[in-house]
């Protein structure tokens, strides 16, 4: 292992380790929970990611995503990739578009771990449809005000958008780390153990509920 995970290693050891090495994971949407996700997977020793999203930065995602304010204006995909390739020097593949029906199949299409942080109902049963349809792994992560969740497709159910646009969503920062951290380990898990763990998650009282089958 390279001297950057002498930490992690230590921790999880070497095998499991090799094993987020090997691991390829595909991140649909580069917003406030994608790209926090997509930092902390390739700082924790995930070397292979893929990231889907179309938007580009504004100034009201530098409260909530990795992004600083020289990057306003440019492709999420884009410099996020540069971001992860500066900070850790793993390389990432980037796709700066629409995930549509007549692309899944080719953006998804070598796809073995799918995880959907998109912010949009369409969006989501697109991935939602796309996974089940063709037996691939998908982890679903998202947030609703005080709430949030981590949902493996097998249980997972596509919410409406409420009609509130996506820039007025109430969201809390802290909430974001927190549905972070737990995907994040929610994946690993699945990567080295196969285990499908799936979590609830309340910022008012501060608290992460595995969930059981529904």
């Amino acid at each position: 292992m390279t001297h950057r995970l002498h930490h992690e290693t230590i921790y999880r050891g070497r095998e499991f380790m090799q094993k987020l090495a090997c691991a390829h994971i595909h991140i649909c949407g580069a917003g406030a929970l994608g790209s926090n996700l997509a930092v902390n997977l390739a700082r924790i020793g995930v070397a292979h990611l893929t990231i889907i999203d179309m938007d580009r930065i504004e100034q009201t995602n530098i409260g909530t995503q990795v992004y600083s304010m020289d990057d306003v204006g440019a492709r999420k995909a884009d410099m996020l990739r540069n971001l992860i390739y500066r900070d850790v020097g793993a390389d990432v593949e980037a796709h700066a578009g629409e995930l549509t029906d007549k692309n899944v199949g080719k953006l998804l299409k070598d796809a073995s771990l799918v995880v959907d942080t998109f912010d949009n109902s369409k969006s989501r049963k697109l991935v939602t449809d796309y996974c089940r349809s063709h037996s691939v792994a998908c982890l679903h992560a998202g947030v609703n005000d005080e709430y949030g969740e981590v949902v493996w497709n097998d249980n997972y159910l596509v919410p409406s958008d409420g009609g509130i646009e996506v820039c007025d969503y109430p969201l809390a920062r802290n909430l974001i780390l927190l549905v972070v951290a737990t995907a994040g380990e929610a994946l690993v898990r699945f990567i080295t153990t196969g285990a499908k763990e799936s979590y609830s998650i309340t910022i008012g009282d501060l608290t992460i509920t595995r969930e059981h089958d529904r």
